[in-house]
């Protein structure tokens, strides 16, 4: 299983992005996706999180300004990021767990690489 990142890039605060994440490879089914963010000198933190059913999280620090969604039919979770603030600086990771079709009864987690988010006040 794989999982590929995309959409980072720089903005200027107040500005807006849209993050995909997509996962390939023998998938039976997506339990949970999410995107973690850690920034220079900090801990990896969780920005929002979502099941297969809808049920979302969010850190408190990005409520009302994130929206995460997912797209089963194509295994991809989006985190569109509006009024992008200087402290959401950070590198973006999404993550996914995932039932295989050789293990269909213990979901595993995957990692995908990195997505630079910079924004500039």
């Amino acid at each position: 299983v794989q999982l590929q990142a995309s959409g980072g890039g720089s903005v200027q605060a107040g500005g807006s992005l849209r993050l995909s994440c997509a996962a390939s490879g023998s998938i039976f089914s997506i339990n949970i996706m999410g995107w973690y963010r850690q920034a220079p000198g900090k801990q990896r933190e969780l920005v929002a999180a979502i099941s297969s059913g809808g049920s979302t999280n969010y850190v408190d620090s990005v409520k009302g300004r994130f929206t995460i969604s997912i797209d089963n039919a194509k295994n991809t979770v989006y985190l569109q990021m509006n009024s992008l603030k200087s402290e959401d600086t950070a590198v973006y990771y999404c993550n996914a767990d995932v039932q295989s079709y050789r293990d269909q009864s213990h979901g595993i987690v995957y990692w995908g690489k990195g997505t630079q988010v910079t924004v500039s006040s």
